[in-house]
């Protein structure tokens, strides 16, 4: 772990890898609601959290005396969250459903039920609104991202790159192998909250009609 200022109220923690970050976001949260910890946003990412808004009873000071005490914390395994598994209906008709399942070494039908199998966390957002990296594809190889990137991708597409599946919530270019579709709305600014995936959600892709 590595804890770097980031300016007077906020501090970017390093970690080895995507699970040590997600175990320190769940920990944090945890802290924060139960008030030992007085933060204004906890944003994960692949393989760093950072804390933005640090304050609390120690005063100005309280960014640096967090960055003595943060690596001396035992920081156990995120457990599973209370609320329900998020299910996404998809058609896995994607383009290069061909290249994923030769990737791994199976029958093309065989993509949508390895997939759909999974049970997904969604690690950290970004890229666009609403969009969420979701990890928990096991058993398989990670997916290279294509060596050309599309210049369009449709909204509701459902990717894999590396680790990661996910779901453009817009259409914009892309360079993730694209397996599916989905008709869910992964962002509206009107809903509240506008994101249907935050992190730490659980997820399951279901293919339509079964």
């Amino acid at each position: 772990m590595k804890v770097l200022p980031m300016g007077e109220r906020a501090l970017l923690v390093e970690l080895a890898d995507g699970s040590a970050a997600a175990a320190l976001h769940a920990e944090l949260l945890r802290r924060r609601a139960a008030g030992d910890l007085v933060v204004r946003e906890i944003v994960p990412a692949a393989r760093t959290v950072l804390l933005d808004g640090l304050d609390g009873p120690d005063g100005p000071d309280t960014p640096l005396r967090l960055a003595v005490r943060l690596p001396t914390w035992e920081i156990p395994p995120p457990a599973a969250r209370a609320d329900d598994v998020l299910e996404i209906p998809v058609r896995y008709e994607g383009p290069d459903l061909a290249d994923v399942a030769a990737l791994w070494g199976v029958p093309v039908g065989d993509v949508a039920r390895i997939h759909s199998a999974a049970e997904f966390r969604v690690a950290f957002c970004g890229f666009a609104p609403g969009f969420g990296y979701l990890t928990g594809l096991g058993g398989v190889p990670d997916v290279p991202r294509r060596a050309t990137p599309r210049t369009a991708v449709p909204a509701g597409s459902v990717g894999l790159a590396g680790p990661y599946t996910g779901v453009y919530p817009r259409s914009s270019p892309g360079g993730w192998q694209l397996i599916g579709a989905t008709d869910a709305v992964l962002w509206d600014h009107t809903r509240v909250p506008a994101a249907l995936l935050s992190p730490g959600a659980r997820v399951r892709f279901v293919p339509e009609g079964r």
